[in-house]
């Protein structure tokens, strides 16, 4: 086996010249039909000023009115740009900015509709069938990008390996990843593999990393450093890659407005031929983009500021910010937080929402660089 050659160029606000390169690859992209879970809300809502107080007050009221906490697990939301939406900003920016040809790979939470129905939309362009796995392992979880699964299998392999996330055990997890790695034009990356996404602990996600790896590395063709994670966990991914021995990917996650900060780079003419610049010749060349240096809260901030925005253009029922949060009942009935709150909610919720749009306005980025700091580190 080949030794993993990975580079990351970072690039400043003029249009580089690429002339070595072919097409830019935008990974790991979020649309409407991706289901983001709620069970984070607590963790960071008790951690804003002035939001916090609002919250606790809020949730002990529903503790005392229903006799129990409020179980943010049965909710979840989702990113409120269409597919065609993200894949034509995604296109734009690598057009526009890199002067190469865009190859994109929408990979929602557990779902392959969009890749689907774009590929029905755009049938002239190179569309990957991809999404993000949600693999349960332990106490834990990781998420795994798969992209490109052979069109006449994709909808057969991605039921299957729904049914795992989910918790049927028909299948043992070797055994899909013998099934997935086995179709030769297929990606499998390790998405932030540093982030403890569970919040269990820094250490403990530690050990439960070293544990898959050991079990289950050899399928996995790619560590991923990711658009929407700090720049010294990157560097723990890159360190990461290289003790295992694999290449590294970019992932830029986005899940609002903005295009992905890291891209691929590359001479490919299609995925099937980055795949394999991937998982046989072992060679990857990632593009920093201006956006990855700015203050990484603010962009954060900024996607939740897209995620609580009015769109008067979207059908009745998407306009919202609540109806794009969902509520999971006793009977398994799912249902809008529209249904409940109208288009505004209680005034609790109300005032947070004024502040998070606020703070998360793109028109404030100056003042926000000034007390924010940027991502630092070297580059390597």
């Amino acid at each position: 086996m080949k030794t993993p050659r990975s580079s990351v160029r970072l690039f400043n606000s003029e249009k580089p010249a690429l002339r070595e390169f072919k097409t830019g690859i935008s990974l790991h992209c979020h649309t409407q039909q991706s289901k983001e879970i709620l069970d984070f809300v607590p963790y960071y809502a008790t951690r804003i000023p002035v939001i916090a107080g609002l919250f606790n007050q809020a949730v002990e009221r529903h503790k005392l009115k229903h006799g129990e906490p409020i179980d943010f697990a049965k909710a979840y939301w989702m990113p409120p740009l269409v597919p065609r939406a993200v894949m034509d900003a995604e296109c734009e920016q690598i057009e526009r900015d890199l002067g190469l040809t865009p190859i994109v790979s929408i990979t929602d939470h557990d779902d392959i509709r969009a890749c689907t129905n774009l590929q029905v939309l755009l049938p002239d362009r190179d569309i990957p069938v991809s999404f993000e796995w949600t693999v349960p392992f332990e106490h834990g979880f990781f998420h795994v990008g798969i992209h490109n699964l052979p069109r006449e299998k994709a909808s057969e392999i991605w039921e299957m390996l729904k049914a795992y996330t989910t918790g049927s055990r028909e299948y043992r997890l070797t055994g899909l990843l013998d099934i997935v790695a086995a179709q030769p034009d297929t990606l499998i990356v390790l998405n932030h593999p540093l982030w403890d996404i569970e919040r269990i602990g820094e250490a403990a996600h530690r050990q439960l990393l070293t544990e898959f790896l050991a079990s289950y590395g050899q399928w996995i063709h790619a560590i991923e450093i990711n658009g929407y994670r700090s720049w010294s966990e990157n560097q723990e991914a890159i360190k990461l890659a290289r003790e295992h021995g694999y290449p590294l990917v970019s992932g830029g996650d986005r899940h609002g407005q903005e295009p992905n900060a890291l891209l691929n780079l590359s001479i490919a003419a299609s995925f099937s031929e980055f795949a394999a610049e991937i998982r046989v010749d072992r060679t990857s060349e990632i593009a920093m983009l201006p956006a990855y240096r700015e203050p990484l809260v603010m962009r954060m901030l900024e996607a939740v500021g897209d995620v609580l925005r009015y769109y008067p253009g979207y059908p009745k029922g998407q306009r919202f910010w609540t109806d794009r949060i969902f509520w999971t009942l006793p009977d398994g009935t799912v249902r809008p937080m529209s249904f409940y709150w109208g288009s505004r909610g209680p005034s609790w919720v109300r005032a947070s929402m004024w502040i998070m749009r606020i703070i998360g306005s793109r028109r404030i980025r100056p003042a926000m660089r000034l007390v924010l700091p940027g991502q630092e580190g070297v580059i390597p």
